[in-house]
């Protein structure tokens, strides 16, 4: 599921460079993700970046858009066709997505 920043947000800014996809932007009140842009940092890190650098924890799955890792990998391809450091699918691990990764927030 794409992850959503919630009325919590301070507006601190410390999700917005993190983001591998630049689906975070500043909205009106508060920090905005586009969840076509999001990948939930599939193919990047083995958790969500935002969610980690977040003061407030305001960074969390959107329940009404639930997506499957294999739909959030293949985005990441698609909107970085010349990464060569995504690696396929059958080849992720806890490093490169939160899925496979124990220790991630879920």
């Amino acid at each position: 599921m794409a992850t959503m920043i919630t009325d919590e947000c301070i507006n601190c800014g410390a999700c917005e460079p993190e983001c591998p996809n630049e689906a975070i932007s500043e909205g009106e009140d508060v920090y905005v993700i586009d969840p076509q842009l999001c990948t939930e940092c599939v193919g990047f890190h083995g958790h969500e970046a935002c969610q980690a650098v977040c003061p407030v924890e305001c960074c969390v799955p959107d329940p009404n858009n639930t997506e499957t890792e294999e739909v959030l990998h293949q985005r990441a391809l698609k909107l970085h066709p010349d990464d060569k450091t995504i690696p396929v699918l059958a080849a992720l691990d806890g490093n490169k997505s939160r899925f496979r990764n124990e220790k991630a927030k879920h």
